[in-house]
């Protein structure tokens, strides 16, 4: 979205872009080049955006408030800091990592007039869209489909150090709710966040237990699906 309105010299004023902290080397590396370019064409860079805490700390040492829960850990005999993994129906690292940081600077922007919000969902994914005379999605507008937008930003150089040819998405590289075909090409890919990831796994169960909290997928700990990637190498061998 972001190439196509400056090519089409559209008004640009300021660019988010929330930082989970949890990104992939490579993506890093593309939003540095996509940096770059947007202070070359119209001298502003882009706002990154970061939870004073981060995923770690949220995840294992972020105090809970609310008195239920409070209360749950206490009757569970688990600790009342940290939020534990994320799930499908607790996605505390999508809220408390992007969409409240995102969502609370532009409400700022939103206090001044004529203010437009360019976002960037593609023309297949319109069920994301909201009904806001403020929001704009260019894309839609244009009919550019997530496969066309990734096929553009290809085209002009962009292509995120090669991670859509590994992943089918480039989300955070930590993330519960991935395919077993994504964490087996993580492990291949990059063992150093693989080895990460069996670390904040292990440390999760030791300090949560077996459920939800504690343990990275439903029946897969970290460290089961290392055994099972580890056995089906010697069996392919």
């Amino acid at each position: 979205m972001l190439l196509l309105m400056l090519e089409k010299n559209m008004p640009i004023d300021c660019v988010f872009y929330a930082d989970t902290g949890m990104e992939f080397p490579e993506l890093e590396a593309h939003m540095a080049k996509l940096d770059s370019l947007l202070c070359q064409e119209r001298g502003i860079h882009i706002i990154t955006l970061r939870h004073p805490h981060g995923f770690e700390r949220l995840m294992f040492d972020n105090p809970l408030q609310q008195k239920r829960a409070i209360a749950r850990r206490f009757a569970m005999g688990q600790p009342v800091t940290g939020y534990g993994w994320p799930g499908m129906k607790v996605r505390w690292c999508t809220s408390k990592l992007k969409t409240e940081l995102i969502q609370e600077a532009t409400n700022r922007l939103k206090k001044e007039p004529d203010v437009l919000h360019y976002i960037g969902i593609a023309a297949d994914e319109a069920r994301r869209c909201k009904d806001d005379p403020r929001h704009r999605y260019p894309l839609m507008e244009w009919g550019v489909t997530e496969t066309q937008a990734l096929q553009i930003c290809y085209s002009r150089g962009f292509d995120f150090g090669g991670l859509y040819e590994i992943y089918h998405r480039a989300s955070c590289w930590c993330c519960p709710l991935q395919r077993i075909g994504e964490l087996r090409k993580l492990r291949n890919h990059h063992p150093e966040l693989w080895a990460r990831l069996l670390e904040m796994d292990n440390r999760a169960r030791a300090m949560f237990g077996p459920g939800p909290l504690g343990q990275f997928k439903q029946n897969w700990s970290v460290a089961r699906l290392e055994e099972r990637f580890a056995r089906e190498e010697t069996e392919k061998d």
